[in-house]
């Protein structure tokens, strides 16, 4: 699964082979789906850049089984990154980017400036790497929303390969601004900053969903120990959605994919409401 050729760092996903010779439609028919934890942390995991992106998948078998979910439901483990976090998606190759409508005369001035400048368009990694690691099977996405750029970017993607495919937004149910409601404090870290940000495509979204702190909290435990995921509160968020996204439509299909982004944040590592919870049941 990660000794491929051409799966190191987001640098391969447009140029490199496709791995073992085969033609990029084969190669798009194969899954690269980790069964379980164990197989994920057999991968070689070195601190470069030349590894950001192409962070493994794996599947909840264990959480499928035990809730009788028919369908399947796949986490993509963004603390693979480096420095543990998506962000190093967007660092490794930071520009200024204007859009293409912006005047003449100002693109001419950065030029000159010798600013590193391209012109806004779809480009994406994250999208690119679930369409080709799902064998393209993917039916539902779903991720919580921050800044709006994966939910957005990644959502765009998808429907462009599969206009079909449905997003869904998590948000705090503390704080459901994209749903229109009032801003609040929450505790669901990394997700909800209180106000719809500009950079949340809202047209790629088909629904909201919204899930408590303390449901949110439930399911961050669950995944560390029924899957063996030390992440954090927000990818308990997403979960949580995804087992209500399947519990709304009553589906009878097995081959749904119901791939959220699970979170960056370490669990142990994460909130001071996990100490206060821990310290309060003593």
């Amino acid at each position: 699964m990660g000794g491929e050729v051409g799966r190191k760092g987001i640098p391969s996903l447009l140029k490199s082979p496709s791995p073992r010779g085969e033609t990029e439609a084969a190669s798009l028919q194969q899954e690269h789906i980790a069964s379980n934890i164990t197989q994920v942390q057999s991968l070689s995991i070195l601190a470069s850049v030349s590894l950001v992106g192409w962070t493994p998948l794996v599947e909840l078998k264990r959480i499928v089984e035990k809730d009788d979910v028919n369908a399947r439901i796949v986490g993509k483990l963004e603390f693979y990154q480096p420095l543990c976090s998506v962000k190093d998606r967007g660092a490794l190759r930071f520009v200024a980017v204007m859009p293409a409508e912006y005047s003449l005369d100002k693109q001419i001035l950065l030029r000159k400036m010798s600013f590193c400048m391209i012109i806004a368009h779809v480009h994406l990694y994250v999208g690119p790497e679930i369409w080709k690691d799902t064998a393209g099977k993917v039916d539902i996405f779903v991720a919580g929303s921050g800044t709006g750029g994966t939910v957005s970017g990644v959502g765009k993607y998808l429907k462009m390969k599969n206009p079909a495919l449905k997003v869904i937004c998590v948000e705090p149910a503390e704080s459901p601004v994209i749903s229109g409601g009032k801003p609040s404090r929450h505790k669901i870290q990394g997700v909800g900053p209180g106000f719809v940000p500009k950079n949340l495509d809202t047209s790629v979204i088909d629904e909201i969903i919204t899930v408590t702190a303390e449901d949110a909290m439930a399911n961050a435990k669950r995944l560390a120990r029924e899957e063996g995921l030390l992440v954090g509160i927000s990818s308990g968020a997403n979960l949580a959605a995804c087992l209500k996204v399947y519990a709304a439509a009553n589906s009878n299909s097995s081959d749904w994919i119901y791939l959220y982004l699970f979170s960056i944040f370490i669990l142990f590592n994460v909130s001071r409401w996990l100490h206060e919870k821990r310290t309060k049941g003593r």
